[in-house]
């Protein structure tokens, strides 16, 4: 069925915000009868990191497939970097964006999914460098170093030469990390990312993702339910139900003094499960 035209009350590109890195501005997403989002508003600051936690179904992926352009919003407008996202300026107004539009809004993105989703065809250094040479415009010589760079970082340097089946999933999982780091992202997106993993993998891929966000100040916006990696790299934790932000606070503030019996509950049948 074709998407409806998205509505939105912001009618002029002028009105665009110069400090978030991302802001979510009345963002409604539904599918069919199902209101996902209703009416979203966040914002995300350059070099914060933001975890969503809440029940499945609760709206939280939905917003990193929206950023990455994977779903389109049926009303509202998301701005990345001062930019619309899912809007370009035409004669002065706000218009549904084309494809062009939301490749270049888009390359400021990279996402970490569930799945690993590498090339299976590729070896290690193939499936870091073919973006950053094809959609970049990167010297072979300038991707591969930086491949090398990633690797290290992820502490796969001697995996560079393997094919994805020749790893476990938790190493798949890191050469994914360093797949969409290779592409230079202002943001980086990640989607339940241990969820897919053996418990005895799931500590090696935290352990790199908390290196990265000591070491490094790019935007992270993280859906997850291990509550102490939330806890250790999180400036600010958002509890989502129902398409809203039922309470946001810093980490200490969520995990330790939650003003909301949803957040109580939530977090309770987490932590008894975990």
């Amino acid at each position: 069925m074709p998407q409806s035209e998205p509505t939105t009350g912001v009618q002029s590109a002028e009105a665009a915000p110069a400090g978030p890195i991302i802001r979510f501005d009345k963002v409604v997403k539904r599918y069919g009868d199902n209101v996902v989002l209703r009416e979203l508003d966040f914002t995300v600051d350059p070099g914060e990191r933001v975890t969503l936690i809440g029940p499945s179904g609760s709206g939280k992926t939905t917003i990193l497939r929206l950023l990455m352009t994977l779903e389109t919003v049926d009303g509202g407008v998301i701005w990345v970097d001062g930019d619309p996202l899912s809007h370009m300026e035409r004669n002065g107004k706000l218009v549904k964006a084309n494809e062009a539009h939301l490749r270049r809004v888009r390359s400021r993105i990279g996402m970490v999914f569930q799945q690993f989703n590498l090339f299976p065809n590729m070896n290690v250094r193939r499936n870091i460098t073919e973006g950053p040479v094809h959609s970049l415009g990167v010297s072979k010589d300038e991707a591969n170093q930086r491949a090398e760079e990633l690797l290290e970082l992820v502490g796969l340097s001697d995996k560079i030469d393997a094919h994805p089946t020749q790893l476990s999933g938790g190493q798949q999982q890191r050469v994914a990390i360093a797949r969409a780091l290779a592409m230079r992202p202002q943001i980086l997106l990640l989607d339940e990312v241990t969820s897919a993993l053996d418990p005895e993998l799931v500590a090696g891929v935290l352990d790199v993702l908390r290196d990265i966000a000591q070491s490094t100040d790019i935007t992270m916006l993280c859906v997850t339910h291990e509550m102490s990696f939330a806890r250790d790299v999180s400036h600010r934790v958002m509890m989502f139900d129902h398409g809203q932000i039922a309470e946001e606070g810093t980490p200490e503030k969520i995990f330790g003094d939650p003003q909301q019996e949803r957040t109580r509950t939530f977090l309770k049948a987490v932590l008894e499960h975990g």
